[in-house]
């Protein structure tokens, strides 16, 4: 599983709606809401927007926050959507996931490529068309990412789901045969003949 990350929060029970956003905002925190399963409220609060900067660049769509409350009370989270104005250089709200322990959790994850490819050295190039894949595990088995060596990919060949070597406790949701990557030739332009004296001085009909 990925390392846990902490991040504090005050629970937010006033000042809703676009102009009590604002005001959060301009006090130094980040409006929040944490979302569930299917039928339970959700939990809003405010994030202190320095904290939350410093630590972004640590998380992913797969990375185990847990959200630390005023009162004690903790929250397991993903971040799922961050809303930025970059004109404003400010975070405007974002979102989290709660995670359910000891529930299958479905999320897509990274597919990290490592290793050089036979295919390129002997001159193809390669190329990366899918950079996550959907999996169902458990979330205390959620890695961050999905390491693929690529080191035995020749020319012409392709790296596919079912070649991905993943723990048992993982489960790949995508097709087996859907790539990720693959090698390919380069094709070279065929050169253009240049136009003697003696062709360039032929009178045309």
């Amino acid at each position: 599983m990925a390392d846990e990350k902490v991040l504090s929060a005050l629970r937010r029970t006033e000042d809703f709606g676009s102009a009590g956003s604002r005001r959060v905002v301009r006090s130094g925190r980040i409006p929040a809401v944490v979302y569930g399963k299917k039928g339970v409220e959700p939990l809003f609060v405010t994030l202190d927007a320095k904290e939350f900067r410093m630590k972004r660049n640590e998380f992913t769509e797969t990375t185990l926050i847990t959200l630390k409350l005023a009162d004690g009370e903790e929250r397991k989270v993903f971040v799922k959507d961050v809303q930025e104005n970059l004109l404003k250089n400010c975070i405007q709200h974002v979102d989290f996931f709660e995670v359910t322990f000891g529930q299958l959790l479905r999320t897509k994850v990274r597919v990290e490529l490592t290793g050089t490819p036979a295919g390129v050295r002997d001159g193809g190039v390669l190329e990366q068309v899918v950079h996550e894949v959907e999996i169902e595990c458990f979330p205390r088995h959620l890695p961050e990412s999905i390491v693929a060596d690529i080191s035995s990919l020749g020319l012409n060949e392709a790296f596919r789901v079912k070649d991905l070597v993943v723990a048992d406790v993982i489960k790949l949701l995508d097709d087996p045969d859907m790539a990720i990557a693959s090698v390919k030739m380069v094709k070279e332009d065929a050169p253009v003949e240049e136009e003697t004296e003696a062709d360039a001085s032929t009178p045309t009909a």
